[in-house]
């Protein structure tokens, strides 16, 4: 991190020599002069954890979407070989790479991403395991049943918690397979099915749900319907896509983080999501 002016004296540097384009500024006066808050003790965490998995892909230009369409792109405006400094500009859609959606992303009127209490982003986490199913039949989907199957052996789904797919998608991110395109342009993925969004949402007390693939819908449904977009965001519900190294944890006792950037109004934004084990 640099100290208080560091940025603000490199971009006036850069400026003066031509370097920045017009329109990119920076407001870092009143943070420069902003009195630093006083720091308080930190309170003992309820649960300990030992160990640390990175449930995020590395977000790149090029990051498969179901379209084909590029939503990420970079832009060098400084160079550390010429300036002495390094500085990009990024251009992105907020759904990219492993990636929050808030309430709000399927909702009328629902919470945005900076407004989801950070109480809700860390959770405990139940990892249900279609693989062997989804690599079987690519439209299959977690259903009511998958749940239940994951209760008769971890015990009921903890209070809170974000029910994540594993459907072995994580593994195919680089391949063609992971958007599963087809010859008509449609898109053959595993997902949630609705009657288990429906079930979380009336019979589990649920915060979130997960999966690691680029929707919580079926790829088919990822067309325009979107039927476990619209129940489960619209529940006030959030859900988290493309994650990764699921096979790194286990099904049952871990717990989430979940940094997403606290962008006001977002609809949702690239996270690192961290297993806590």
């Amino acid at each position: 991190m640099c100290p208080p002016g560091c940025l603000h004296s490199i971009c006036e540097n850069a400026t003066r020599r031509g370097l920045l384009k017009a329109g990119f500024t920076l407001g870092l006066g009143a943070a420069a002069a902003a009195t630093l808050p006083t720091v308080q003790p930190a309170r003992a965490a309820q649960a300990g954890f030992t160990d640390t998995v990175d449930l995020s892909h590395a977000l790149y230009e090029g990051f498969p979407t179901f379209s084909g369409d590029k939503w990420f792109t970079v832009e060098q405006l400084v160079t550390f070989a010429k300036d002495k400094v390094n500085l990009n500009r990024w251009t992105i859609v907020e759904h990219s790479g492993t990636h929050m959606d808030a309430p709000i992303h399927f909702s009328a009127d629902g919470l945005t991403a900076d407004l989801i209490p950070i109480s809700d982003l860390i959770v405990p986490v139940a990892v249900i395991n279609i693989a062997a199913r989804a690599a079987d039949n690519v439209d299959t989907s977690l259903t009511p049943d998958d749940v239940k199957a994951w209760e008769s052996k971890n015990g009921p789904l903890p209070e809170g918690c974000c029910v994540v797919m594993n459907s072995g998608w994580h593994r195919l991110v680089g391949d063609p397979k992971f958007t599963g395109n087809d010859d008509q342009k449609k898109n053959h993925t595993p997902g949630l099915h609705i009657e288990t969004a429906q079930m979380l949402i009336k019979e589990r007390k649920v915060k979130g749900i997960g999966v690691d693939t680029l929707s919580l819908d079926t790829g088919m449904n990822s067309g325009g319907a979107f039927p476990v977009h619209y129940e489960w965001l619209g529940s006030g519900r959030w859900g988290v896509e493309c994650l990764a190294n699921l096979d790194a944890i286990p099904e049952s006792g871990a717990r989430l983080f979940l940094g997403i950037p606290k962008v006001k109004g977002a609809t949702g934004g690239p996270t690192r999501v961290i297993a806590l084990l």
